[in-house]
């Protein structure tokens, strides 16, 4: 079968770690020839590449098209106009990729199913393009489009129940998900909880000494390192891990990512005086962080939401436990003694603890990562094959509008 994937969320030329959950899971089910992906990827319009203007510059800089993993990814433009509301988000990316769609259908022909990965705008789109099309789609849900959108916008909370109403099927990502969606009232006998899996191969203990990945990072080697993993952004909770951190003396902490925050996430690190033991990193390639994670000896995300973090499994297959807050899909990936321990409310008073805890009492490594290898990608994949192959033969039907 024939499937075009629909999402924003995918990595590029111009942004080779976003959203690299969802290449991890297509390239897989492209891999088992069940299933030939194609990828219609759409990003905002911005007029110029100069790096003056941050994050906008960077979409000017995705390419129309490339490949990755043998999968071609098209990168067609879409108006996303800032304080318009989010009512136009939708027609705008549905314009672009009806355009993409029918240049793609032209050059290598029509398609079985739309894979949609994202309720809003992205599900929206692509409900209107499968109608066009008289083809079927699901939609994946991957936390915010759930866990926020519905919560903030009655626009918001109608399209995504229409997205759940008019697919073959849903997936979530992790359980959570798939209660909230029903509670929202969505058809829980559509949806599907097929979580996201670890790369068990690009993420392992590494075989270089700790001690020496630690002074890579400018750490000494008896000294006990944290890390974390994610953008710059409020969301993510790097001030509760810094304001955490920076009252354990002795220990270290190293952020990796890039956003907005940056400058005063800087300047917190600065007021507390802690230059010496705190540091960001910027942005750590994606091929890169099993030695970041691999020098530390616990990892922190401290996030308000999740859908199901990939950066916490991403820790434990290097052996690395976790501190994370209980929020979403959370707790179902942290859930033994040896994968870490759980943060019931989010303050830096209570990560303090808890990585204080933690740091008393490590779990081997190696239990770490039997805890990851629980977590591989194989049965996602064949319930993702699953849904797709029951979608297609029309054993799932779809409700029109």
């Amino acid at each position: 079968m024939r499937v075009l994937t629909v999402t924003s969320l995918y990595p590029n030329e111009a942004q080779p770690n976003h959203a690299v959950f969802v290449e991890n899971r297509m390239r897989r089910v492209h891999e088992t020839g069940e299933a030939e992906i194609s990828v219609i990827a759409p990003t905002p319009w911005f007029p110029s590449k100069n790096k003056i203007f941050g994050s906008y510059a960077t979409h000017a800089s995705v390419p129309q098209s490339e490949t990755r993993y043998g999968i071609r990814i098209d990168h067609p433009r879409y108006a996303m106009i800032p304080k318009i509301g989010m009512q136009s988000q939708p027609t705008f990316y549905y314009r672009a990729l009806r355009r993409a769609a029918e240049t793609m259908m032209a050059q290598t022909g029509p398609f079985d199913l739309i894979d949609a990965h994202y309720f809003f705008p992205d599900g929206v789109a692509a409900a209107r393009l499968a109608d066009d099309l008289g083809i079927p789609f699901t939609c994946t849900a991957r936390g915010t489009d759930v866990n926020q959108i519905p919560t903030v916008s009655e626009f918001g909370r109608r399209s995504v129940l229409d997205v759940a109403r008019r697919a073959a099927a849903s997936i979530t990502v992790c359980e959570a998900l798939r209660k909230e969606l029903i509670d929202l009232g969505a058809d829980g006998s559509k949806i599907h909880t097929l979580r996201n899996g670890v790369d068990l191969e690009g993420f392992q203990t590494p075989e270089t000494s700790r001690g020496k990945l630690k002074e890579a990072y400018g750490v000494p080697q008896d000294a006990p390192l944290v890390v974390s993993v994610g953008g710059l952004v409020e969301r993510k909770g790097h001030h509760l891990t810094i304001d955490a951190v920076a009252e354990l003396e002795g220990v270290h902490l190293r952020i990796a990512g890039g956003g907005p925050e940056r400058d005063a996430l800087e300047a917190r690190i600065e007021g507390l005086g802690v230059e010496d033991r705190i540091k960001l990193v910027g942005s750590v390639p994606h091929k890169n962080l099993s030695d970041f994670y691999g020098a530390a000896d616990l990892s922190v995300l401290a996030s308000s939401r999740e859908g199901w973090a990939n950066v916490l499994l991403e820790s434990m297959a290097c052996g690395t436990p976790v501190v994370a807050t209980s929020v979403w899909g959370t707790p179902e990936v942290v859930a033994a003694p040896e994968a870490g321990l759980l943060a019931t409310e989010r303050n830096a008073e209570t990560l303090r603890f808890q990585i204080r805890k933690l740091l008393s009492d490590l779990p081997e490594r190696n239990a770490t990562r039997l805890y990851a290898e629980r977590f591989s990608w194989d049965d996602t994949i064949t319930g993702v094959v699953d849904v797709f192959k029951a979608a297609v033969a029309g054993r799932i039907h779809r409700q029109s509008s």
